[in-house]
Protein backbone atom coordinates (compact mmCIF):
# COMPACT_ATOMS: atom_id res chain seq x y z
CA UNK A 1 0.00 0.00 0.00
CA UNK A 2 2.83 2.11 0.83
CA UNK A 3 4.80 2.09 -2.22
CA UNK A 4 1.15 2.37 -4.25
CA UNK A 5 0.56 5.53 -2.52
CA UNK A 6 4.65 6.82 -3.18
CA UNK A 7 3.80 6.31 -6.99
CA UNK A 8 0.71 8.33 -7.47
CA UNK A 9 2.55 10.76 -5.28
CA UNK A 10 5.65 11.10 -7.24
CA UNK A 11 3.42 10.70 -10.76
CA UNK A 12 1.55 13.82 -9.49
CA UNK A 13 4.15 15.51 -9.07
CA UNK A 14 6.01 15.00 -12.52
CA UNK A 15 2.42 15.91 -14.23
CA UNK A 16 2.86 19.27 -11.87
CA UNK A 17 5.79 19.69 -13.23
CA UNK A 18 5.74 19.25 -16.15
CA UNK A 19 2.82 21.04 -16.75
CA UNK A 20 4.69 24.05 -14.94
CA UNK A 21 6.91 24.02 -17.23
CA UNK A 22 5.03 24.04 -20.40
CA UNK A 23 3.03 27.28 -18.89
CA UNK A 24 6.59 29.03 -18.39
CA UNK A 25 8.12 27.21 -21.83
CA UNK A 26 5.24 28.30 -24.11
CA UNK A 27 6.65 32.15 -24.63
CA UNK A 28 9.74 30.26 -26.04
CA UNK A 29 8.20 27.24 -28.06
CA UNK A 30 10.46 24.33 -25.90
CA UNK A 31 6.51 22.90 -25.04
CA UNK A 32 7.54 18.90 -23.88
CA UNK A 33 4.32 16.92 -24.61
CA UNK A 34 3.04 15.88 -21.75
CA UNK A 35 2.31 11.63 -22.16
CA UNK A 36 2.92 8.64 -19.77
CA UNK A 37 6.67 8.23 -20.27
CA UNK A 38 7.74 12.11 -19.80
CA UNK A 39 5.92 12.01 -16.82
CA UNK A 40 7.47 8.80 -15.60
CA UNK A 41 10.79 9.87 -16.00
CA UNK A 42 10.22 13.42 -14.46
CA UNK A 43 8.23 11.52 -11.91
CA UNK A 44 10.59 9.22 -10.69
CA UNK A 45 14.08 10.76 -11.81
CA UNK A 46 13.27 14.09 -10.71
CA UNK A 47 14.73 17.32 -12.02
CA UNK A 48 17.91 15.83 -14.08
CA UNK A 49 15.00 14.03 -15.85
CA UNK A 50 13.40 17.31 -17.45
CA UNK A 51 16.55 18.98 -17.90
CA UNK A 52 17.59 15.82 -19.93
CA UNK A 53 13.90 16.15 -21.83
CA UNK A 54 14.77 20.35 -22.18
CA UNK A 55 17.72 19.50 -24.12
CA UNK A 56 17.06 16.47 -26.07
CA UNK A 57 14.37 18.99 -27.41
CA UNK A 58 15.92 21.50 -28.09
CA UNK A 59 18.75 19.53 -30.08
CA UNK A 60 16.79 17.37 -31.98
CA UNK A 61 14.44 20.09 -32.66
Amino acid sequence: MKFILNAVKRISLGFLILYSYNMIAIEFNLIIPINIITILLVGFIGLPALFALIFLFIFLY
